[in-house]
């Protein structure tokens, strides 16, 4: 099968993909990264998810230990789409770019 402009690596189009949900996306995306082990794709959904900053900025100092929990459990709900926030047309975008590209 020839790829055309219309249909990514996957054979779908991006008006198909465009009609699933943020979760049917991500679970789309993330089974494939995980087969491909494509670490590289995780890393850039994290850097866009709106706590990355807050969690990144922390400094691991004990009585910091509490809010690293805290922060790294709320990046974990947005990882697993429950939490995407303004961030969603942004990881949506991505999820179909990926998707098309593989």
């Amino acid at each position: 099968m020839t790829e055309t402009p219309a249909t990514g690596a996957g054979g779908r189009t991006f008006d198909e993909l465009d009609r699933l949900s943020t979760e049917e996306l991500r679970e789309q995306a993330f089974h494939l990264a995980r087969e491909r082990r494509d670490v590289r794709f995780f890393w850039s959904v994290l850097r866009h998810l709106p706590n990355a900053d807050e969690a990144a900025a922390l400094d691991g100092a004990p009585n910091s230990v509490g809010p690293t929990i805290d922060e790294a459990s709320a990046l974990w709900r947005e990882l697993t789409g429950h939490g995407y926030e303004e961030s969603a047309p942004l990881l949506r975008a991505a999820f179909i770019d990926y998707l098309l590209k593989h």
